[in-house]
């Protein structure tokens, strides 16, 4: 099949909202990541008998297991056990998240134990608030270095968000494939799709880099 550019420039704006729902669900999805993780991590930290072993048994079988096989089993199993119906776009950012969550608990666990003893030990001897501890102490040495990290995996979260098109999210590979069933040329909207994703993700990645060596740098 040749190449039409006109074909693939009328694509652009069904591609572009597309693009936009990818985007927000990769947002979205990173910051419940971001505060789901640091809360698994400090709580991880506490070394609360049962329930550390639990989480931890959650984390490696979240770890463990396929995204996409997560997402149909939240989608189609649990939901519906539960009786509940969320929207492929909520159900897209919980599962995300919820994965994503797992992985980096472990970045902010490897980030806290990285602050020096001596700054723990300092806080005991001055016998500071366990909330000031984490507030004013660990956590503002912990997440900076860490920051590089969780970045990539908001890379790798963007470019995981097609996996949603099996529960029907409107994402912009879902979209191509709605180009190419009404006009039956494919080559054009799913090139198009795929240069979209490297318009976002390649300056996101050089932007982590950057961050990289300016924490290298601390």
């Amino acid at each position: 099949m040749d190449w039409d550019w006109e074909a693939a420039f009328d694509s652009l704006p069904t591609l572009l909202e597309g693009l936009l729902v990818t985007v927000e669900v990769t947002v979205l999805g990173s910051l419940l990541a971001y505060v789901a993780g640091l809360v698994l991590a400090v709580v991880r930290q506490a070394r609360v008998p049962v329930l550390d072993q639990v989480l931890w048994a959650v984390i490696e079988f979240i770890r463990s297991t396929p995204l996409l096989v997560q997402v149909f089993a939240f989608y189609y199993l649990i939901q519906p056990a539960l009786g509940m119906k969320l929207s492929p776009f909520v159900t897209g950012v919980i599962a995300l998240g919820v994965h994503y969550a797992c992985y980096t608990s472990e970045v902010y666990r490897a980030g806290i134990e990285a602050v020096p003893k001596g700054q723990w030990e300092a806080a005991t001897a001055l016998s500071l608030p366990r909330r000031r501890v984490w507030t004013g102490i660990i956590l503002p040495q912990a997440v900076p270095r860490v920051v590089p990290a969780l970045g990539n995996y908001t890379i790798s979260m963007f470019k995981e968000v097609p996996l949603l098109l099996g529960i029907g999210l409107l994402d912009v590979l879902n979209r191509a494939k709605e180009v190419g069933a009404e006009t039956f040329r494919v080559i054009e909207p799913y090139t198009m799709a795929g240069v979209l994703f490297l318009l976002v993700s390649l300056p996101a990645s050089i932007l982590v880099r950057r961050m990289e060596r300016r924490v290298g740098q601390l």
